[in-house]
């Protein structure tokens, strides 16, 4: 018997008989003995459409009321979770962020965890009860206003959650059977990982791979959490997510302790570009144009410094960030122009980042010249290009994005004869 925290997507609770499909899968587990702590997210697109709505209302809606449209979504789920529970004769009760003692900061959007006390969840649990908590959310511990944690925080939420409670395994329900060398929606051969590092998984979260939030990543690696990535619609065994060699999770008895350097490929529709150019080429502006984007709350991702194309004297910086931060980050950098005193400024909504992911990177000859060469065999031109030890990264055309992460993962042989099967969701 043991505590095991589940967390479903919206594609997994996306109508009527999806939520009855879970509530089998949640009591089904309880059956085993085991307790059961449940994280949900919104219905299918419910976010996109609450978004889409009060972009029809207003172009610049206030962060604390889009905090309280956004939080509706994950509290619809939960109800709807815990009342279909109770129908098929379990107990089940519901909880807020809030309620379930997710303590956040004060930042609308993108607020981070400070604390979490699961009181709440754990009589719950204790009374026999299947705890479902609304994922993506929290209370500021300041102001006491309503806060949402940004896209993906659900995985988030329930990560939080399993540290907190001493859980055995945070499982992560999809609408894959687990992570894959690359998207099986974009490449139909893709292998499915039976295990990977939380290091890797962290670097195929930070450039784009949306199976797992990069913040869930970091926090199950900071806390010893293993994760279970696996799907709703099937009881195949999915891919386990294992912290690093000195924490608690140790490798077991017959394992290859050889793995394969390359683990996969991922990619990313979501970033736009942006280019300053005519920067004065001198000590400091780097950190006035840097210290400007922070100020506007803006996450940069890629950066390139080349000679400006205005001429000598001056320089020419590029740098990736979410489209959805775009607009402010423009607006930010317009209005302290005259201060930094660049010429101008020029955006792309249209690319795509495209990253190989890997252990041994550096130390594998050979490994670059196959990326780019199988870029250049596919006809993909390369904007930007960044490097980490286990991760190689570029910017391409959107519109050879697609081309590309075919052609990469056709070059590492990461193909198999197998064709991965995607049951649902529209990977937006």
């Amino acid at each position: 018997m043991g505590l095991i925290v589940q967390k479903f997507g919206g594609s997994s609770v996306s109508d009527a008989e999806g939520i009855k499909r879970v509530a089998r899968r949640i009591i089904d587990t309880k059956s085993k003995g085991h307790d059961v702590v449940v994280v949900v997210s919104a219905m299918g697109d419910t976010t996109d459409d609450l978004l889409d709505l009060a972009g029809q209302l207003t172009d610049d809606a206030p962060a604390r009321e889009m905090d309280m449209l956004l939080s509706a979504g994950e509290r619809i789920s939960m109800s709807l979770l815990a009342m279909a529970i109770n129908q098929f004769g379990e107990q089940a009760a519901s909880f807020t962020g809030s309620q379930a003692g997710l303590i956040t900061d004060s930042t609308h959007g993108k607020a981070r965890i400070m604390e979490v006390s699961p009181q709440r969840v754990r009589r719950a649990i204790d009374r026999g009860f299947v705890a479902i908590v609304a994922g993506f959310q929290g209370m500021s511990k300041e102001s006491k206003n309503i806060t949402t944690m940004g896209r993906g925080g659900s995985d988030t939420t329930a990560v939080a959650l399993a540290a907190a409670l001493g859980a055995d395994v945070c499982e992560i329900y999809t609408d894959v059977d687990g992570v894959y060398t690359a998207d099986p929606r974009v490449v139909a051969s893709a292998k499915k990982i039976e295990k990977i590092t939380s290091e890797e998984m962290l670097e195929m979260a930070a450039s784009g791979s949306k199976i797992l939030h990069l913040r869930c990543v970091e926090y199950a690696r900071r806390f010893g959490v293993p994760l279970h990535v696996r799907s709703s619609f099937s009881t195949n065994e999915g891919t386990w997510v294992l912290p690093d060699p000195e924490d608690k999770i140790k490798i077991q008895e017959g394992e290859p302790l050889e793995q394969p350097i390359i683990s996969g490929v991922a990619h990313d529709h979501s970033e736009a570009k942006v280019t300053i150019i005519g920067v004065p080429d001198i000590p400091g502006k780097a950190a006035q144009i840097f210290g400007v984007i922070a100020a506007a709350q803006a996450n940069i991702d890629m950066i390139v410094q080349n000679i400006s194309t205005r001429g000598s004297g001056a320089t020419d910086i590029s740098f990736t960030l979410p489209m959805t931060e775009t607009k402010h980050v423009l607006e930010a950098l317009n209005t302290a122009k005259p201060e930094i005193g660049f010429e101008d400024i020029e955006h792309n909504d249209e690319v795509g980042k495209l990253s190989l992911i890997g252990a041994g990177m550096r130390s594998n000859p050979g490994v670059s010249f196959t990326f780019f060469e199988a870029l250049h065999r596919a006809g993909v031109n390369v904007d930007m290009i960044s490097t980490s030890e286990i991760r190689i990264s570029v910017v391409t055309d959107a519109d050879k994005l697609n081309d590309a992460v075919r052609a990469i993962h056709t070059a590492f042989d990461l193909d198999t004869d197998v064709e991965a099967t995607v049951y649902g969701g529209t990977g937006r």
